[in-house]
C-alpha cells in the first residue's frame, strides 16, 4: 500500500443500539428477549480510491455517515463487512479534546497526544513551543484542560494534530468552533500541509472552506455514496437537499449556506462611500453591498432578502426586494445588484449580512447564505449601543427645532 493512499472496497458499518439505556441485572434477565439492540448500518457498501495528495471533502446531512467513515480510516471502528487499506502515519482531529485528560495540563495533554500518534517525548519537547504558540494559549497551557473553553479544546487539539507530520490528516469540523483569525491559521496550515504532498480527508459543513481546500468531494446519503467527483457538483447536491428546510439541524455544526443552486450568490463585497472595499464602517456612514448573482438556467424573477446579524447571531433587521420589479431577465449569466444604505444606522459592534434567493412564493429556495459578508461599526458623535436612534428635537413650549440627531 502506498504512503498515503487509502482504499475501500464495500464497506460497511453496523452498530447494535440497545433502546434502554439503563437497567438492572434482574430487568436484563426478565426483559432480555423484549431489550435486544437495535441493528444501525452507518455505511453501506462504500467504495473508494484516495490517491497520496489528494484532498477529498466527506459531504452530506447529518447522519449521513461522514464522521463514521473517517473513524474507520483512522483505525478507531473496523469495518463490518468489506477491505479498508490505509497506507502511513495519520494525523486527525475528529472531536474536541479526544485524547485529552480534564484534570492534565495543556502541556501534559500535549505529550499524551502526542504519544497517542506514536512521537517520542524528545520530539514533543522539540515542537512544544511551536505547537503552543500555533494553539495561542500561553496563558493557559499550563492550566487543567477542564478549564477551557470549547474553541480552547479545538485550538489545542488541531495545533497538536498539524504539528505530527503525518501522511494523512483527518479532520472534522474543525472550523465549526473558534474566532475568524484562527480559522484563517487552520487554512493556512492545511495549505501548507497539503503543499507537502500529504493527503487530506476533511468532514465540514463549511461551503467556501470545502471548495478553498478540495477539488474532489464524496456525497453521503443515509450511509451510502450518493457522489464521488467535482466539489462544485457535490455541493450542489447537497444544498438541494437542504433547499427545502428553512433552518436545517445542520447549522449547529456549521453550516452556513444552502439551496437548489438555480440563482446562487457568487460575490460580495461591502464598498464605502468611496467606492472602495472595507472592513469597517463609522456610524452614520454610508455603506453599499455589491452583489454578483449567477443564475444556471432561466427561472422567475426571485426574490432577495437581505439580513443584518450581530456578532451573536440576532436579527437587528432585514430588508426584502422582488427582483422582477428591478427589471430580472432571469437568462442564465451573471447579474449584479446594488444595496446601498445613505446612513449606516448602527452605532457600534461587529455584524454579518445575510442572503436568501427564493421564487416569488417563498416555497422553493435557491440559495441562502447565513454569512455572507461581515463587518465592524465604530461609534460616532459620541453615540453607543447598537442602534443608532435618530430623530426631530424640539422645545415642547415652541415647537422650534433645535436639534436633528
Amino acid at each position: 500500500m502506498r504512503v498515503g493512499a487509502i482504499l475501500a472496497e464495500q464497506v460497511s458499518r453496523r452498530f447494535k443500539v440497545s433502546p434502554h439505556r439503563n437497567i438492572t441485572l434482574k430487568e436484563a434477565i426478565v426483559r432480555r428477549r423484549v431489550m435486544r439492540a437495535e441493528e444501525i448500518w452507518a455505511l453501506r457498501d462504500i467504495s473508494l480510491a484516495i490517491e497520496p495528495g489528494e484532498s477529498v471533502a466527506f459531504i452530506g446531512r447529518n447522519g449521513s455517515g461522514k464522521t463514521t467513515l473517517l473513524r474507520l480510516i483512522a483505525g478507531i471502528f473496523a469495518p463490518t463487512s468489506g477491505r479498508l487499506e490505509v497506507g502511513g502515519t495519520i494525523g486527525s482531529l475528529l472531536e474536541l479534546g479526544a485524547g485529552f485528560h480534564p484534570d492534565f495540563t495543556g502541556r501534559e495533554n500535549i505529550f499524551l497526544s502526542g504519544s497517542i500518534y506514536g512521537l517520542k517525548r524528545r520530539v514533543l519537547r522539540e515542537r512544544m513551543d511551536e505547537i503552543v504558540a500555533f494553539s495561542e494559549l500561553e496563558r493557559f497551557i499550563d492550566l487543567p484542560v477542564r478549564t477551557y473553553s470549547a474553541g480552547m479544546y479545538m485550538r489545542l487539539g488541531f495545533a497538536v494534530a498539524v504539528h505530527i507530520e503525518a501522511d494523512i490528516l483527518l479532520l472534522d469540523e474543525v472550523f465549526a468552533v473558534g474566532d475568524e483569525a484562527f480559522q484563517r491559521k487552520c487554512v493556512e496550515k492545511i495549505l501548507e500541509f497539503r503543499g507537502r504532498g500529504g493527503t487530506l480527508c476533511f468532514v465540514s459543513h463549511d461551503a467556501s472552506a470545502v471548495e478553498r481546500l478540495c477539488e474532489r468531494s464524496l456525497l453521503l446519503t443515509q450511509g451510502r455514496l450518493d457522489y464521488d467527483g467535482l466539489t462544485r457538483e457535490a455541493l450542489s447536491r447537497y444544498h438541494a437537499l437542504l433547499a427545502a428546510e428553512e433552518a436545517p439541524a445542520e447549522l449547529r455544526a456549521g453550516l452556513r449556506e444552502w439551496g437548489t443552486g438555480e440563482v446562487r450568490v457568487a460575490d460580495a463585497r461591502l464598498v464605502g462611500p468611496d467606492g472602495q472595499e472595507q472592513s469597517r464602517f463609522a456610524s452614520g456612514e454610508p455603506l453599499t453591498v455589491l452583489l454578483t448573482l449567477v443564475t444556471e438556467r432561466a427561472v422567475p424573477a426571485p426574490r432577495m432578502s437581505l439580513e443584518l446579524r450581530d456578532s451573536g447571531g440576532a436579527l437587528v433587521g432585514s430588508s426584502q426586494q422582488d427582483l422582477g420589479e428591478l427589471g430580472w431577465e432571469g437568462v442564465p449569466g451573471e447579474q449584479r445588484l446594488r444595496f446601498e444604505i445613505d446612513r449606516l444606522p448602527l452605532a457600534e459592534g461587529d455584524f454579518e449580512v445575510g442572503v436568501t434567493l427564493a421564487n416569488p412564493e417563498g416555497t422553493r429556495r435557491y440559495h441562502r447564505v447565513d454569512r455572507l459578508a461581515g463587518f465592524g461599526v465604530e461609534p460616532a458623535d459620541g453615540i453607543g449601543g447598537l442602534l443608532r436612534v435618530e430623530g426631530r428635537w424640539s422645545l415642547d413650549e415652541s415647537g422650534q427645532a433645535v436639534g436633528t440627531t
